[in-house]
């Protein structure tokens, strides 16, 4: 039996991990905060690749989120072999303008969560003779990024720590890999207040399914990192090479121009 975890689930680029895992026989479970929406979500996977979708209704910025999805494993007999963490946000802003309870709160999301659910799950992915982990960075991850300064420091932490714990389970039957997409046609731009940025970010965004497809691919070949969509691509290379201050200046020409 394949099972798998999956945060963020309930849209954008978490729902479509979800019905690729489905379609691959894969029961699941969906973890988000929007119940409606991910229980419907839960009912079409079901009856779409007659598969087992279980959802967990969890506010992943809340302390105790890991051990209620720790919990619900251990007395559903859930046994995953791969964990999806997806589940993440941004800011946008001046630091010292954004509230610091929100800046918390969204690292808690992006880093906390991610490493708790981790540590909790691995046990359990390790039951399995071979598992998976995909963690989910961002482009941001390969430079500092003004008005986005925690977020792009949060995905680089992402990247940096996938990357270590692949190294450490180099041995063992758990493979991890970093996706590292850049825009995606998701709601992201406006769950971080970035409606200024619609216009351009359309110029460059990928598709969520597109997206997913090649994450979980990179994920089952047991590659380290991916970084979907050749533009995407070549920024991260230039990012290897650039100087930083002008990485930064022609991010701030991005972001910072839109900023009212």
């Amino acid at each position: 039996m394949k099972q798998a975890v999956i945060t963020g689930a309930s849209k954008g680029l978490g729902k479509s991990f979800a019905h690729l895992l489905a379609s691959h026989g894969y029961d699941l479970l969906l973890i988000a905060r929007s119940e409606k929406t991910l229980t419907e979500e839960a009912v079409i996977i079901e009856q779409k690749y007659r598969v087992k979708a279980s959802v967990l209704i969890l506010d992943l910025s809340e302390s105790t989120a890991t051990a209620a999805v720790i919990g619900w494993c251990e007395q559903h007999q859930f046994q995953p072999s791969v964990l999806v963490n997806n589940a993440g946000y941004a800011c946008w802003g001046f630091f010292h303008k954004i509230r610091l309870e929100k800046h918390q709160q969204m690292m808690h999301v992006n880093m906390s969560t991610l490493v708790n659910l981790t540590h909790g799950l691995l046990p359990m992915l390790q039951k399995n003779k071979q598992g998976f982990i995909l963690n989910v960075a961002s482009t941001t991850a390969f430079q500092a990024v003004p008005t986005m300064s925690l977020y792009a420091a949060s995905k680089a932490f992402v990247r940096s720590f996938s990357r270590g714990l692949r190294y450490e389970l180099r041995n063992s039957g758990i493979s991890v890999t970093c996706l590292s997409p850049g825009p995606i046609a998701t709601n992201f731009i406006r769950q971080a207040g970035m409606e200024a940025m619609q216009d351009t970010a359309k110029k460059f965004e990928m598709p969520a399914d597109k997206v997913a497809k090649k994450g979980l691919s990179a994920m089952f070949k047991k590659k380290a990192e991916c970084v979907p969509g050749l533009l995407n691509f070549l920024t991260v290379k230039f990012s290897n090479v650039l100087p930083d201050i002008l990485l930064e200046k022609i991010a701030a020409n991005v972001y910072l121009t839109k900023l009212k």
